[in-house]
C-alpha cells in the first residue's frame, strides 16, 4: 500500500521533466509557420471509441459473413481517415505572428494578440490557442487552460487574444503556447507547441491609498533658511490661482477634483514654479516606511504615478540606483522599470 501511495509523485515528476526537455528543443520565435515537422496528431477518446467500434464490427462481419457489415465498417473507417487528413491539414501551413504586449502592473492579467494568417483558398475551422501550462506561468494561481477559439478565413487572417497572469514583478518571457484543432469529426487532436521570444515588463502594483508625496529637498545652490523651513512641509508643487498666472500652468484636473469634494467650483490651482525652483522632489526608498521590500516598491510606484499626474519633476533613489529628477513619459517608464527590476 505504501508503494502505491507514492506512485503519483514520480509519474508527475517524470512528466514535468519530459515536458521541460521537449520545450527546450523548440527554438524561440515571435513568428512561426506550421509545417509537417511541427504539427502532431493523436486520436482523442471518441477516436479510440470509434476504433474499438470498427474492430467489433469487423470481427462480427467476418464471423457472420455480413456484406453490409463490411460496407459499414469500411465506410466508417474511410470517413475517419479522411477526417484525420482534413484535421491535420487545418493546422499545417498556418502562420502565427505574435504582437508583443505592453508593460503593465503586477496582479493584472497580461493579454497579448496573436495574428493567424491563412494563405490557402479554404477556411480553417475550429482553431484554439492557449497557454500550454498555466501552472508554470503562475505557480501561485493554478488554473485550467483557458482556450480561445477562432476560424481563419480563406486567404485572410484572424486576431485572437491570449492572457496569462505573471506571478511577480520583473521582466518575464511569455509562456509557451499551444494551438490545436479537432475539426471536422473530433476523432483526432492535432496540436503544436510554440515558444515566443517576446518579453513583458511587469511593474509593481501601486499602493491603493498611498500617503502624500514626501517633502521636497532644497537644491544645493539655494539652501537658504527659508527653503530649509519649507522643506519640512508637504511637497505638492501647486498653489492657489493668482491674477496674472498663465493659463498653461493651471491644473484643471486637480481643480475639478477639489471642486467635487468641496461642492464648489472655481477653486483653481496652478503649478508653483518658484517652489519647484527651490526644491527637488526625491522619491527615496528609505522614505517609503518600515515595510518589506515589495510594499516599499508598491508605495514608490504610487508616488511615481502621482508625481507624473501632477506634472512634477521627480527623482528616484533605490538601494543601488539613482535617477535624477525629470518628468515626462520616458522618465516615468524608466522609473517604473527600475522599480520592477530592483
Amino acid at each position: 500500500m505504501a508503494v502505491f501511495a507514492f506512485l503519483p509523485r514520480p509519474v508527475s515528476f517524470v512528466r514535468a521533466r519530459f515536458q521541460h526537455w521537449f520545450e527546450s528543443r523548440i527554438g524561440l520565435s515571435d513568428s512561426v509557420t506550421l509545417t509537417q515537422r511541427t504539427v502532431y496528431i493523436l486520436p482523442t477518446r471518441p477516436g479510440w471509441m470509434l476504433f474499438l467500434t470498427l474492430l467489433v464490427l469487423l470481427v462480427a462481419s467476418i464471423n457472420y459473413q455480413l456484406n453490409l457489415g463490411y460496407l459499414l465498417t469500411f465506410l466508417l473507417a474511410g470517413t475517419a481517415l479522411v477526417g484525420m487528413h482534413v484535421c491535420h491539414g487545418t493546422l499545417r501551413g498556418l502562420a502565427m505572428n505574435l504582437i508583443a504586449p505592453h508593460a503593465h502592473y503586477a496582479g493584472a492579467s497580461t493579454a497579448f494578440d496573436i495574428k493567424l494568417t491563412n494563405s490557402r483558398r479554404s477556411v480553417r475551422y475550429g482553431i484554439g490557442l492557449s497557454v500550454l501550462n498555466p501552472q508554470m506561468a503562475n505557480p501561485k494561481k493554478a488554473s485550467p487552460p483557458h482556450w480561445v477559439w477562432t476560424d481563419v478565413p480563406a486567404q485572410g487572417s484572424s486576431l485572437v487574444q491570449v492572457a496569462f497572469t505573471p506571478s511577480q514583478r520583473g521582466l518575464h518571457r511569455l509562456p509557451t503556447l499551444t494551438a490545436e484543432t479537432r475539426f471536422p469529426l473530433g476523432t483526432f487532436r492535432v496540436w503544436t507547441v510554440w515558444r515566443p521570444a517576446a518579453q513583458v515588463m511587469v511593474y509593481p502594483a501601486p499602493e491603493l491609498t498611498p500617503p502624500p508625496l514626501p517633502p521636497g529637498e532644497p537644491r544645493a545652490q539655494g539652501a537658504g533658511s527659508a527653503a530649509r523651513a519649507q522643506s519640512s512641509a508637504e511637497f505638492d508643487g501647486v498653489r492657489g490661482y493668482r491674477r496674472g498666472d498663465p493659463l498653461k500652468n493651471v491644473l484643471w484636473k486637480k481643480a475639478a477634483k477639489a471642486g467635487e469634494q468641496s461642492g464648489e467650483s472655481g477653486g483653481l490651482v496652478v503649478r508653483d514654479t518658484q517652489q519647484a525652483e527651490r526644491h527637488e522632489l526625491w522619491l527615496d526608498i528609505r522614505q517609503a516606511g518600515s515595510l518589506d521590500l515589495e510594499h516599499k516598491l508598491s508605495r514608490l510606484c504610487a508616488w511615481v504615478l502621482q508625481a507624473d499626474r501632477l506634472g512634477l519633476d521627480y527623482g528616484l533613489r533605490l538601494s543601488a540606483l539613482e535617477i535624477k529628477p525629470a518628468s515626462g513619459e520616458a522618465h516615468k517608464r524608466r522609473c517604473l522599470e527600475a522599480l520592477a527590476t530592483c
